[in-house]
């Protein structure tokens, strides 16, 4: 971690500096004891802003090739069966309350759509692919850094062709440049790279064992 300058780094000296101008050594003393949470909790938020970090020096690790499937808990009303994925719903305003069914080639027997265009890209996967899937929570552990932040990406979709297998999520052209769909790229990115190479270097061992 690197600083971009000592403001920040300076910052419970600078406080105590302003307080001690108009309260005696004692009064501060107990100033800061009863406000101490507080005042920590805001001094770290002021260093977040002024500081950057290299990302270039993490290791990826894969030490499995192959996990097993998480299970998806998707629920549906009793009133709302679950639906034919080939049939799009009437209304298509709030696609995430709707359960389909009807697949040949995906993992799970039902899936859930965040929005139409989905719908539609399973139909193709279902069509073109040997099998897919959309990822539980958890499944790859793939993370990507959002300001002070390492959040979990869940790819929309995995799919397996004849020779490749892979990561989807259909976005709107004006989504493309959105900072953070950019940082989930670059980790998905990466982690296709290091697991590419462990498949590589897999069967690369079977082949020298057999």
């Amino acid at each position: 971690m690197k600083f971009l300058n000592d403001r920040p780094r300076n910052g419970a000296v600078h406080l105590i500096g302003f307080i001690g101008g108009y309260l005696s050594e004692d009064e501060t003393r107990k100033v800061l004891r009863f406000h101490q949470r507080d005042i920590s909790q805001f001094i770290h938020a002021q260093m977040q802003k002024y500081y950057w970090e290299a990302m270039g020096g993490h290791e990826v690790r894969i030490s499995k090739g192959f996990t097993e499937l998480r299970p998806s808990a998707y629920t549906a009303s009793a009133s709302e069966p679950v639906m034919d994925f080939r049939r799009p719903p009437d209304d298509k305003s709030n696609m995430a309350k709707y359960l389909f069914g009807g697949f040949k080639k995906c993992l799970y027997p039902v899936q859930k759509f965040q929005s139409d265009s989905e719908r539609k890209l399973a139909l193709i996967l279902d069509r073109e692919t040997l099998k897919w899937f959309k990822p539980a929570k958890g499944q790859f552990q793939i993370f990507y850094k959002s300001g002070a932040d390492q959040l979990e990406y869940q790819p929309d979709f995995v799919a397996e062709s004849g020779s490749q297998i892979y990561m989807l999520e259909p976005k709107a052209r004006n989504e493309m440049a959105d900072p953070e769909i950019l940082a989930k790229r670059d980790a998905a990115l990466k982690w296709c790279d290091h697991a590419s190479d462990h498949a590589s270097s897999y069967a690369a061992s079977l082949g020298s064992t057999s």
